[in-house]
């Protein structure tokens, strides 16, 4: 599930559409972007495994005014429907250069639809198993086209990747390179939506409720250290695989022409491949493209119809205890949040500025999520759990890094 939200919009569109804009300047973004946000990725996830609750659970306890960080999620939430709005219009745009006597914004509420009815019928797994072998797949494809660009007029050196690694941020950038920060990556939503895949299929089922035995910490433990292999063999896969969208985006996009924010974006985009791959392999992007949207159209809702009962129950608008409570309102959040996102799509029609826009949210929402992992890991250390040297010093580097582009891309801005 997750794989499927990680490798989407963030690295199709935010990414490809950096480099197109940037050149290789502002390579370093991607890459900072890639690296430091796991070590908090693995706190939330130890948290879920101490506490064997709901995330907002937690955030209601976090130090403040009571449940600012629940209403701040939920607010920065709503606002990521845009975002959701060009996700699931990439997807029809790509779908409609397949079936074009059909319109992209049809096929939107056409996508929503099927996407709530997968979601209400609980097809996770046909859909996990789909996802994951179309990423696979357009992952491998991506990086074939990497290697073919040596072999083009494109064809890029090191002394370009090393040009952006200079930390530069041009001021024209800025808004482009704020939203895929905050998109590519494990981004601060996919953090959030790791707890609930953890206490429903992952470490914190495995592990058990926490009842302070030493049989419980071993468990714990032992999980723990699954848990980081996991993350990182995760992190190294998709920071290749984002740099390579980059890479293509800065060596055959940029300075070449103008990039579309609207239903022109993914023929567009679709350069990247044809123009090293020759113009057979349009038709495996634009399928790779729409089984890579949709599937983070559709991990997206998994988690959106998780986290908006968890928030509601926080609360105290619904009893989140009450399992036909819940269930009845994950399968009315099912079938009314894909056409609100359609619906977005059809009055704006600006995909790439609305993922982008998503990401400026989600840079925001990192924030506090930052917040929140450094309470997680104080109030949680007592238990010394997967608590070394190496993970502390892992775990502050990511918050320091975090905190200075935050503060750099705001200086930038302003």
């Amino acid at each position: 599930m997750l794989s499927a939200s990680i490798v989407g919009s963030g690295e199709l569109i935010a990414t490809t559409v950096l480099g197109a804009e940037g050149g290789f300047i502002t390579f370093w973004v991607i890459l900072v972007s890639c690296l430091i946000k796991v070590a908090i990725q693995l706190e939330f996830g130890k948290n879920a495994i101490v506490t064997g609750k709901p995330l907002m659970t937690s955030f209601s306890s976090l130090s403040g005014p009571k449940n600012w960080a629940v209403w701040s999620t939920f607010l920065l939430t709503l606002f990521k429907i845009v975002q959701l709005g060009g996700m699931i219009g990439g997807a029809a745009i790509a779908l409609s250069m397949l079936l074009p006597m059909l319109s992209p914004i049809l096929l939107a509420f056409i996508l929503g639809a099927i996407t709530s009815l997968l979601i209400y019928r609980n097809y996770y797994r046909l859909v996990e198993r789909t996802s994951m072998f179309m990423v696979f797949g357009f992952t491998v494809f991506t990086l074939a086209s990497v290697i073919a660009v040596s072999y083009s007029p494109y064809a890029f050196t090191i002394d370009d990747i090393l040009s952006g690694l200079t930390c530069e941020l041009p001021s024209e950038l800025i808004f482009v390179a704020i939203g895929a920060f905050g998109i590519t990556g494990v981004a601060s939503d996919e953090i959030i939506a790791y707890t609930y895949w953890c206490l429903e299929k992952g470490y914190a089922k495995y592990v058990g409720e926490n009842d302070g035995s030493e049989q419980w910490k071993t468990r714990a433990n032992g999980w723990i250290k699954v848990m980081n292999l996991d993350a990182t063999v995760a992190m190294i896969i998709y920071t290749i695989v984002t740099a390579a969208f980059y890479l293509l985006g800065a060596s055959i996009l940029y300075g070449n022409e103008s990039i579309p924010y609207g239903n022109q974006l993914i023929e567009t985009l679709a350069n990247i491949y044809t123009q090293t791959l020759g113009k057979n392999a349009r038709l495996a992007y634009i399928t790779g493209a729409f089984f890579v949207l949709f599937s983070s159209v559709f991990a997206t809702l998994a988690y959106w119809t998780r986290l908006f009962p968890d928030i509601f129950g926080e609360l105290k608008w619904i009893n989140y205890d009450d399992l036909k409570t819940k269930k009845r309102w994950v399968a009315l959040l099912a079938w009314t949040l894909p056409i609100v996102w359609a619906l977005a799509f059809a009055f704006v029609k600006l995909p790439a500025f609305m993922v982008l826009s998503g990401g400026v949210v989600g840079s925001v929402l990192l924030i506090l999520v930052v917040f929140a992992a450094v309470q997680f890991r104080f109030k949680n250390s007592v238990l010394n759990l997967d608590s070394g040297f190496i993970s502390t010093i892992l775990f502050w580097l990511s918050v320091l890094s975090i905190g200075l582009v935050s503060i750099y891309g705001i200086v930038k801005l302003f």
